[in-house]
C-alpha cells in the first residue's frame, strides 16, 4: 500500500503542470528594478508603489488581458496578444520579464530584461490581483 501511494504521488508530481512558485517578500524587493517604469496603484487611487508612468500600472495585472490597461498606449505586437487571448499569470508574465520581444514575437517597449528574481516579481504582483 505504501508502494501505491509513493507511485501515485511521484505520477501526480510529473503529471502537474510546473507552476511559477515564488517569494512575495523577494519580489517586492526585486520589484525596485521596475518601478522606474512602472507604479503600482489601487483602482481608488491609493499609490501603493510609487513609480514612473513609461510602463503601465500594475495593479491587478495577473488575470488581466495583456494590452488592455486603461489609459496606457500598448505596442502593436503586444495588443495583438491580447486580441488572441493572452491573460496574464505567473508563468507567463515571468516568461515575458525574461525576454519581452521575444515572447510576443515582434517589438516591444519594454526592453528591460529581468534575468532573476522573476518568480519572486510575479508573487507580488499577484498579491495585487483577484
Amino acid at each position: 500500500m505504501k508502494t501505491l501511494i509513493t507511485a501515485t504521488a511521484a505520477m501526480l508530481a510529473i503529471a502537474a503542470p510546473a507552476l511559477a512558485e515564488g517569494d512575495a517578500a523577494a519580489g517586492e524587493k526585486e520589484f525596485r528594478k521596475c518601478k522606474s517604469c512602472h507604479m503600482i496603484e489601487s483602482p481608488e487611487g491609493e499609490s501603493i508603489v510609487k513609480g514612473g508612468r513609461v510602463g503601465p500600472n500594475l495593479y491587478g495585472i495577473i488575470g488581466s488581458t495583456a494590452g488592455t490597461v486603461e489609459d496606457f498606449r500598448y505596442g502593436e505586437a503586444l495588443v495583438a496578444k491580447g486580441e488572441e487571448g493572452l491573460v496574464w499569470d505567473q508563468e507567463n508574465i515571468v516568461e515575458y520579464m525574461e525576454d519581452p520581444a521575444k515572447f510576443i514575437g515582434g517589438r516591444s517597449k519594454m526592453t528591460f530584461k529581468l534575468r532573476k528574481g522573476g518568480e519572486d516579481v510575479a508573487a507580488y504582483l499577484a498579491t495585487f490581483s483577484e
